[in-house]
């Protein structure tokens, strides 16, 4: 039925194509005329009938109206408007430069590429994060960073102090795409999560989608994070980079042949642990503590010619942390990895015609090495990938947009692998390997239903596939490894498949007013389980098999969206429900250590979830003052047949009340101030209640899983950005930022102590609160030579 659907409505378009047989078009890419960027998001249109279109991801862009005399303009919020009068009696083919205003007081905060993008398209829960905004968010050691910032949107929730991790309208942390350069990333964060990996410096542009998530995206239910990279400067070289309190970063970039080619290379390190070493007592505990991070970004961009064009991009970040006691008893190192790579073709087939094809590689590693006296422990665990995607594009009138494509990925899973020594009387089982393969076809169309109505549909097919050489176990009674089915090498273990359909509506009810609702249905094929008691990266992924079901989602939206004063305030409210099958926890009791010797699937167990709320936008995009205020109401639910006795519980995440705020005021040209503040309502815990004895054991007696809050969490940030000295060639700035403003002792981690009176018979429960950050100032030089 969906493939009949998809083919109709192809054959739909050509048919309406047919019919104007007095349509020309104007093609070619919007580019930044200072550096040859692709302006993302770019708007064409013809100003007598005000038909338009946007460029896309590589700035290609396809305008399709009847026969006649047009003025042409071309707009991107930060440049001057580019404006040409055209005759459109044949195909015209134009390539369009935009100049950046160079002293702009209207500097939008969050925003799309046009002032009422908003209103008039049909994306909801979308939000295009820009760059040069970020900067001047109030940031952690004065690091900007655009994770911290994605969490400041209505509906995201950060998933703890300091960390990158997020949760979108109820969803887990492993529900969220996150791409970079259309690679998938496993693992968004340096130091824990304190930092995420993108480095500002190599960014050109974000886009978070929390609904409506268009048929091109897939394997994931909750969000898209899809992150680009710069294509490198084409005209001329430059470098930037900035010095602060405990890490430095520098970006080179510039041309390899004149608008033909160009390179990037950005790198950034953390150096505090060098730093404080020689100011060490010898017998200090922090003495050879190893507390670092680095990453480096790399690409090049060539334009064969008009029609083909070529980039090659990757990432590689490290971090490491290690330890050992003062007297050497005792050593522990953890280090964990990202890299990813990118190579992707762009062929512009015709003035309507659209193709790009991507090569993927992504890899994610996780090391543990723990020493004791004669004891040694090692743990490995990660996960690679290689993907390939090709879509197709056409755009065969104003107004309407189909895109038709597929992809494969090949996942190698490596749960957690140990490597023992000295611990013969504990028999720790090898994880196997999971070798999986992943496929999905789609096609999905944006049309005009006339001046009213725009219509977005969608269909994606996926499927998944386990498969040998694995080793499948039977448990025994006592749930360790009992009888064994051996697949061979390419032999089919399990296999998954679904049809995932996609819906979007916008009505207008006038040119700054609308009303929108989407649907989406997802399935996802892989599987990260988290332990709230651990805050490491030591998290791993899971595939789709036997015992472990896909995690399928459905989620439905309504919203309503204006826009006063030229679009110079953006209001809205967005309402959602999203109901979860096949959520995936640790059994009750799990430990890591005492379950260690168990089969890994029986480990997990799996139910079901579903979440609803409501989300409150106000954005001012532009004037001296901008920023945005974002309030969100929700209830996330969980019913696991094995956990709280089969009853219904709050999720961990289940959060009433989430409220953000973002403010930045321009004193001087040369002088910004912004402040952040956010509310957050506590996440919830399971504690013990009492004790009693059987016998002679003590047993402990719980409350139902999550039935209490922790404190909330609220926390202000500010930052004043003063640009010292800017001329054509030269800039530097000073970047004054203060963390946690009124020193807010916020909870990271609450723990249960228990103190038995023996005289009494009595045992008395303590809670202890374990903050992370108080107060903390920074400052940073930045710098540009171009």
């Amino acid at each position: 039925m969906y493939k009949n659907f998809s083919l109709g409505i192809f054959f739909l378009l050509l048919l309406v194509e047919g019919v104007g047989q007095q349509n020309y078009t104007i093609s070619g890419y919007v580019k930044d005329a200072s550096n040859g960027e692709a302006l993302t998001g770019a708007t064409v249109y013809t100003k007598e009938n005000m038909k338009g279109t946007v460029a896309n991801a590589y700035g290609f862009y396809s305008l399709t109206v009847a026969r006649g005399e047009y003025t042409l303009e071309v707009t991107f919020v930060g440049y001057e408007k580019y404006t040409v009068p055209i005759n459109l009696s044949e195909n015209i083919r134009r390539n369009i430069e935009l100049s950046p205003i160079q002293y702009q007081m209207e500097e939008v905060v969050v925003s799309a590429s046009r002032g009422d993008a908003n209103v008039s398209s049909t994306e909801m829960g979308t939000t295009e994060l820009r760059i040069e905004a970020i900067k001047k968010t109030p940031s952690f050691f004065g690091e900007a960073d655009l994770m911290k910032t994605v969490q400041l949107l209505p509906g995201v929730q950060s998933s703890g102090e300091g960390s990158s991790g997020y949760y979108v309208r109820g969803g887990g942390i492993d529900q969220n795409l996150i791409l970079l350069d259309d690679a998938v990333i496993y693992n968004a964060g340096h130091l824990f999560g304190f930092f995420s990996i993108f480095n500002a410096d190599a960014v050109r542009s974000a886009e978070m989608i929390k609904a409506g998530m268009p048929a091109n995206y897939g394997g994931r239910l909750a969000s898209v994070l899809n992150v680009s990279m710069k294509e490198g400067n084409m005209k001329k070289y430059e470098a930037e980079g900035g010095i602060g309190i405990i890490f430095a970063r520098l970006n080179v970039q510039g041309p390899i042949v004149k608008n033909k080619a160009s390179f990037l290379l950005t790198g950034r390190r953390t150096y505090v642990d060098k730093l404080i070493q020689p100011f060490l007592r010898k017998d200090s505990p922090a003495k050879g503590l190893k507390l670092y991070f680095y990453d480096l970004n790399g690409k090049v961009n060539w334009r064969i010619n008009d029609k083909h064009h070529l980039f090659l991009s990757g990432y590689h970040g490290s971090d490491a942390y290690g330890f050992k006691s003062s007297e050497g008893s005792m050593y522990a190192n953890f280090a964990w990895q990202n890299s990813s790579a990118s190579f992707r073709w762009n062929y512009n087939i015709s003035s309507k015609l659209f193709l790009n094809t991507s090569f993927m590689f992504s890899d994610y590693q996780f090391n543990t090495e723990i020493e004791m006296d004669v004891y040694k422990l090692k743990i490995f665990s990660g996960i690679r990938d290689y993907s390939a995607k090709t879509e197709l594009t056409y755009l065969p009138i104003a107004g309407n947009i189909f895109h038709v494509g597929g992809m494969y990925t090949f996942h190698r899973i490596t749960p957690n692998t140990y490597a023992a020594e000295a611990t013969s009387m504990l028999e720790i089982p090898q994880s196997p390997v999971f070798n999986t393969h992943e496929a999905a076809i789609y096609a999905n169309d944006e049309i005009d239903l006339g001046e009213a109505i725009r219509l977005t549909l969608g269909v994606r097919g996926s499927y998944f596939q386990h498969t040998g050489a694995f080793t499948s176990y039977t448990p025994d009674e006592v749930g360790r490894i009992g009888d064994s089915v051996i697949y061979g090498k390419g032999e089919k273990v399990k296999d998954f498949w679904g049809i995932e359909p996609r819906a979007s509506v916008r009505f207008s009810i006038d040119k700054t007013f609308s009303i929108k609702a989407s649907y989406m249905h997802n399935y996802q094929y892989l599987h990260q389980v988290t332990m709230s008691s651990i805050s490491l990266p030591t998290d791993m992924w899971m595939a789709s098999t036997t015992n472990i079901k896909p995690q399928i989602g459905n989620q439905y939206s309504v919203g309503v969206y204006k826009n006063i004063l030229k679009d110079m305030y953006e209001f809205s409210i967005e309402l959602y429900y999203k109901d979860m099958k096949n959520q995936t926890e640790y059994k009750a009791g799990y430990s890591p250590i005492t379950e260690a010797t168990k089969y890994l699937e029986q480990q997990y167990t799996q139910g079901d979830g579903y979440s609803y709320g409501a989300e409150f936008f106000v954005n001012k995009t532009y004037g001296k003052f901008t920023g945005w205020i974002g309030y969100t109401l929700s209830w996330t639910r969980r019913i696991f047949p094995e956990l709280n006795n089969g009853k219904e519980y709050p999720a961990h995440h289940d959060r009433r009340h989430d409220i953000s705020v973002m403010l930045s005021y321009e004193i001087l040209p040369q002088l910004t101030t912004s402040i952040v503040w956010v509310y957050a309502t506590g996440n919830t815990m399971t504690i013990p209640l009492g004790f009693y004895f059987m016998g002679y054991d003590m047993v402990t007696e719980y409350s139902e899983k999550n039935a209490f809050r922790v404190p909330p969490y609220h926390r202000m940030d500010i930052s004043v950005n003063w640009v010292i000295k800017k001329t054509e060639r030269f800039e530097n700035s000073l970047n004054f930022s203060v963390y946690n403003v009124y020193n807010r002792r916020n909870p990271f981690f609450i723990s249960i102590g228990s103190q038995l009176d023996q005289t009494k018979g009595e045992i008395t429960n303590t809670a202890y609160q374990m903050s992370l950050f108080p107060i903390i100032p920074s400052i940073t030089w930045n710098f540009k030579f171009k």
